[in-house]
C-alpha cells in the first residue's frame, strides 16, 4: 500500500505492508504525475512504520523515485520507521539515490512525537540528529 498526500511542509508519502514491483511502479509513475505541479523547494516526509523489507527489483524502483523527487526539487526528507531491517535498507537505498545528506531517520517508537520532529527537518531544518 502506498498513498501520496500534499502537505503545507510539501509531501507525505505513506508505504505499508508489502509492496511488489508492479506497486511500486505505480507509485513512480503516480509521483511523476504529482510532481509535474511541484513547486520547488519542498520536503517530503516518509511514513515506513509499517512497511515490509523490499525484494531487489522493487529496491531499484524506490531508489528512482528517491532520486525523481530529488530532481524535481526535494530540499528535505524525513523517513519514519519502526524496524531495524527496514532502516538499514533505506539508508543504504538513500546513499545510492544521492539523498542521504538530505535525509533524517526518525525511529518512532523512540520518538513519540515522530510526526513534529519530522516536520521541523523538512520545513525549518531543525536537525533531530544533533
Amino acid at each position: 500500500m502506498y498513498k501520496i498526500e500534499k502537505k503545507s511542509s510539501g509531501y507525505l508519502l505513506t508505504f505499508g505492508g508489502f509492496i511488489d514491483a508492479a506497486e511500486m511502479q505505480r507509485w513512480l509513475d503516480e509521483s511523476k504525475q504529482v510532481l509535474t505541479t511541484a513547486q520547488a523547494p519542498y520536503g517530503v516526509i516518509v511514513d515506513m512504520r509499517t512497511l515490509k523489507p523490499l525484494a531487489p527489483d522493487v529496491q531499484t524502483i524506490m531508489v528512482t523515485g528517491q532520486g525523481l523527487y530529488k530532481e524535481k526539487g526535494m530540499q528535505r526528507s524525513a523517513v519514519v520507521l519502526n524496524d531495524a531491517v527496514t532502516t538499514i535498507q533505506f539508508k543504504r537505498l538513500a546513499q545510492q539515490s544521492g539523498i542521504y545528506a538530505f535525509e533524517r531517520y526518525i525511529d518512532a517508537s523512540a520518538t513519540p512525537e515522530w510526526a513534529k520532529v519530522a516536520v521541523a527537518w523538512v520545513r525549518d531544518a531543525v536537525d533531530c540528529d544533533k
